[in-house]
C-alpha cells in the first residue's frame, strides 16, 4: 500500500475525527497554486461598508454592458420553445457563434478567420489554461512580461513551469532583453506568454518591430508564442497594429487567446482561442475533461449580438468613453502627484501603470488606501518575483470621471498618510 492510500485508508478508521485537511494526500503541484489577487479583491471589497472607488477590478463599468442589447438577444434565443438552447453544446463551441465570430471579425477589418482555427472557451483563462496543458511540462521555462497579468502567470505555474522575467517598456516586451536572458541562462522558453496590445497590467502595446522580432525569435528557438488579447478591439487612440495571429499568417507555434469579457461583460464566460486546425482534436480532449463544453445559453447570447450589429455599435460607443475616462485619469494623477510619480499613456484597454517616484510601499498603501476609500492593485501582485513594491494599477474603465477624480484624490490622502513622519 503506497503512503497516499495508507493514509485514506486510515481517515476512514475511528481516528478520522482527529486528523483535518493538512492530512490530506495532495497533489505536489498544489504547493504552486497561487491564486490571483486581483479576483481575490472581489471578495474583499463585497465585504466592505464605506464608499470605495473601485480601481482594482479590470472589468468593464456597469453602465458599458450593453444590457438592452443582450436583453433582445434573450427574448429571441432563449424564449419559451427553444429548448434546444439549454442542450450541451459541441465542445469545441456552437456553429452558430463560430459562424458569427469568423463574420464579425472580418467585418472589424480583422484578418479572416477560417472556422476550423476556433475553438470556443469559457472565457479568456479557460484558453490560457489550454494552452498550458497543452505545451508546458513540469520545469519547462515560460518567457512572460514583467509585469504580467497574474491569472496568466498563475496559470503557468499551476504547470509547474519556470518562469523567465521579461521587462516592460513603453513599446511593450523588451525582445532584445529576452533574447540576452535566454543566452544567459542557457534556458529556451517553450512558451513566450505576451499580452501584445494595451498590456495588462502596463496598458502599453507591443511595436510593429518587435512584433516581428518575437516571432522571428520564437520561430528560432521552436517556441510557442501565446499571444494572449481581450483588449484589442477596444483601440480609441493612434493606428491598429496588425495581430501576432496576422503577422504569423497561420503559423502553428502562434496560439491566440481571446474573449469577450472586456468588450462585451464578464459574466458571459465566453471567449475563443485561434490555433491550427491540427491542433483542435487535443483542444477538445482537453476541453472535454475540464467542462463539457461552454455554457450553451451564453454562446446563444453573444452569436445573436454579433449577428445583429450590436458589437459594433458597441464598440462605437465605449471606445471614446473609455478614452475619456483615461484622460480624466491622468489628468486627477497630474493634479494629486505632480512629479511624484509617472504613468503610463495607453491607447486603449482599461489600465493605467503608476510608479511612484518616493518610496511608497503599495501593498503597505493598500490597507490606508482601502481605508480612505479607494483600491487598486499593488504592482508586485503582478511579478511573481514581486519587482514592483513601488508600483500599482489603476482601472479607469470602471468609473466617470467625476468619480475618478475623487478616487485619486482619496489616493493622495493615503499617500501622504503612509509617507507622513
Amino acid at each position: 500500500m503506497n503512503p497516499p492510500t495508507a493514509r485514506l485508508a486510515r481517515s476512514r478508521g475511528p481516528r478520522a475525527t482527529a486528523l483535518s485537511a493538512a492530512d490530506l494526500p495532495l497533489a505536489n503541484r498544489t504547493s504552486d497554486l497561487v491564486g490571483s489577487v486581483i479576483d481575490s479583491s472581489t471578495s474583499l471589497l463585497a465585504s466592505q461598508t464605506h464608499d470605495i472607488v473601485r480601481f482594482a477590478m479590470g472589468s468593464p463599468a456597469p453602465e458599458a454592458v450593453p444590457t438592452e442589447a443582450l436583453a433582445r438577444a434573450a427574448e429571441t434565443e432563449l424564449a419559451a420553445g427553444r429548448a434546444d438552447a439549454y442542450d450541451y453544446a459541441a465542445t469545441e463551441g456552437d456553429p452558430a457563434l463560430v459562424e458569427a465570430l469568423c463574420a464579425v471579425l472580418d467585418d472589424l477589418g480583422q484578418a479572416p478567420t477560417d472556422p476550423r482555427r476556433i475553438t470556443i472557451t469559457s472565457g479568456g483563462m479557460q484558453g490560457l489554461d489550454l494552452a498550458c496543458k497543452l505545451f508546458v511540462d513540469p520545469g519547462d521555462v515560460v518567457a512572460l512580461e514583467g509585469p504580467t497579468y497574474t491569472n496568466g502567470s498563475a496559470t503557468a505555474l499551476s504547470y509547474q513551469a519556470d518562469l523567465l522575467e521579461v521587462p516592460v517598456d513603453q513599446d511593450g516586451m523588451q525582445v532584445e532583453a529576452l533574447v540576452e536572458m535566454v543566452e544567459r541562462t542557457g534556458k529556451t522558453p517553450t512558451v513566450i506568454y505576451t499580452i501584445p496590445t494595451f498590456q495588462n497590467p502596463s496598458g502599453t502595446s507591443l511595436s510593429l518591430a518587435r512584433r516581428e522580432q518575437l516571432l522571428e525569435v520564437a520561430s528560432g528557438w521552436g517556441s510557442v508564442v501565446l499571444d494572449d488579447d481581450p483588449y484589442g478591439l477596444l483601440r480609441f487612440e493612434g493606428e491598429d497594429v496588425p495581430s501576432l495571429a496576422t503577422l504569423g499568417g497561420g503559423d502553428p507555434f502562434v496560439f491566440s487567446v481571446r474573449t469577450f469579457s472586456k468588450i462585451i461583460a464578464p459574466g458571459l464566460r465566453v471567449g475563443w482561442v485561434e490555433a491550427d486546425p491540427g491542433l483542435q482534436r487535443l483542444l477538445i480532449s482537453a476541453k472535454q475533461a475540464m467542462d463539457t463544453c461552454t455554457n450553451l445559453p451564453a454562446q446563444r447570447l453573444v452569436a445573436h449580438f454579433l449577428r445583429s450589429g450590436a458589437l459594433q455599435d458597441h464598440l462605437a460607443t465605449v471606445r471614446p468613453e473609455y478614452r475619456r475616462r483615461k484622460q480624466a485619469m491622468q489628468q486627477a494623477l497630474q493634479d494629486q502627484f505632480g512629479d511624484r510619480a509617472r504613468w503610463t499613456d495607453p491607447e486603449g484597454g482599461f489600465f493605467l501603470w503608476v510608479t511612484f517616484n518616493e518610496p511608497v510601499d503599495t501593498e503597505a498603501l493598500f490597507e490606508v488606501a482601502l481605508a480612505e476609500g479607494v483600491a487598486y492593485i499593488p504592482g508586485n501582485a503582478f511579478s511573481p518575483s514581486r519587482n514592483f513594491p513601488d508600483a500599482l494599477r489603476l482601472c479607469f474603465a470602471t468609473s466617470t470621471p467625476e468619480r475618478i477624480a475623487e478616487g485619486v484624490a482619496r489616493l493622495r490622502r493615503a499617500v501622504d498618510r503612509q509617507l507622513a513622519p
